[in-house]
Order: C-alpha cells, then sequence, then structure tokens
C-alpha cells in the first residue's frame, strides 16, 4: 500500500510538471507574439518623406511636406507630421509658406495644426508663432501664442494673429481687453 501511495504521489507530480511547463512554453509563444505583432504595428504606422497636394473648387493648390508622417490608430484620418513644410497657391494671389516643427493633418477635410516654431511667410509679412490652425473650411489661418507679426514697417507682438486665406484681411488682437498689441517701427 505505501509503494501504490508512493508511485500515486510521483505521478501526480509528473503530471503537475508536464501541464506548468506545458502552459508556461504556451504563455512565453503568446506573449512573444503578442509583443512581434505590437512591434510590426509601431512601425507600420510610420511614414517617412510625406507629401500631400490638393486642389479646392476655386483652384488653389494646397502642399504639405513632411520629414516624417504617424497614422493616428484611433482615427486614420488624422495623421501626425515632424518638421513640416506647406506651400499654398491660392489663384488669385501670391503664395502662403508655412513651417513647422510639427504638424496634425486631417486627410478628409485638409485642415492642419501646426506647432512648435511656427512660421508664415506671406507677401512682405512674416508671422511666427507656437501654434498655428490652419482650414480650408474656414478659410483661415489662427496663429497664437508667443505671436510676433512683422512686415516693412512694424513689429506686432500679440495673442493671436487671423488671416482670411482668400483676402489677407487680418485681425492681431489680445486676449483680455485691458492688454494692448504691442506695436514697435522698424525704422
Amino acid at each position: 500500500m505505501k509503494k501504490f501511495v508512493f508511485f500515486l504521489i510521483i505521478l501526480i507530480a509528473i503530471v503537475f510538471l508536464i501541464y506548468y511547463f506545458n502552459t508556461t512554453k504556451k504563455s512565453q509563444i503568446i506573449n512573444e507574439k503578442i509583443q512581434q505583432s505590437e512591434e510590426i504595428n509601431t512601425k507600420a504606422n510610420i511614414i517617412k518623406n510625406v507629401s500631400y497636394t490638393s486642389k479646392d473648387n476655386e483652384g488653389n493648390e494646397y502642399t504639405i511636406n513632411a520629414s516624417q508622417g504617424e497614422i493616428d490608430y484611433s482615427n486614420t484620418d488624422i495623421i501626425y507630421l515632424t518638421n513640416v513644410k506647406a506651400l499654398i497657391k491660392l489663384k488669385n494671389s501670391n503664395h502662403v509658406k508655412i513651417s513647422s516643427e510639427y504638424g496634425k493633418y486631417n486627410s478628409i477635410n485638409l485642415d492642419t495644426i501646426f506647432s512648435k516654431n511656427v512660421i508664415i511667410n506671406y507677401l512682405d509679412n512674416k508671422v511666427n508663432s507656437e501654434y498655428l490652425d490652419f482650414s480650408l473650411e474656414r478659410n483661415s489661418m489662427i496663429a497664437s501664442k508667443e505671436v510676433v507679426y512683422t512686415n516693412l514697417k512694424n513689429i506686432l507682438l500679440a495673442d493671436v494673429v487671423e488671416i482670411n486665406i482668400e483676402t489677407k484681411d487680418t485681425k492681431i488682437f489680445m486676449y483680455e481687453d485691458k492688454k494692448k498689441v504691442n506695436v514697435r517701427s522698424i525704422n
């Protein structure tokens, strides 16, 4: 009887060890597959040397280039850009050039958010800011955060510069009524 109990304990131990090693090995294989899948997915949504060009109904052309783009998994219409340069070729006006370190591009409506070291050049005007909301739907560019607007005669410091893309009408203002736009003459 003692031999039978001893044999039964050994048999249970062997079955337990086989089960343990088998499930551990499967778990390791599954974890490795998940890790490989995540590595593939994070690499698959990055695009080098991105370029998008579009035209509106009036014939205005919008081109955006970036050294890198990353597609948003939760919304594939959104692409996060790095080292961004945009050129807006207006049919009946001069071109507008925009550059920034980062951008967020919507491939459906073509709206783009530019951020960090934003520079806008159009006609004889230059706008530096940390944030720019560019919208073809609204037909506007709204620069904010540390805005410096420079033209041939003046340098203006403000909270916001809003530019109508088509007419070039420009609004420059502060968020608070008590604060004033700082204007300095270049000459």
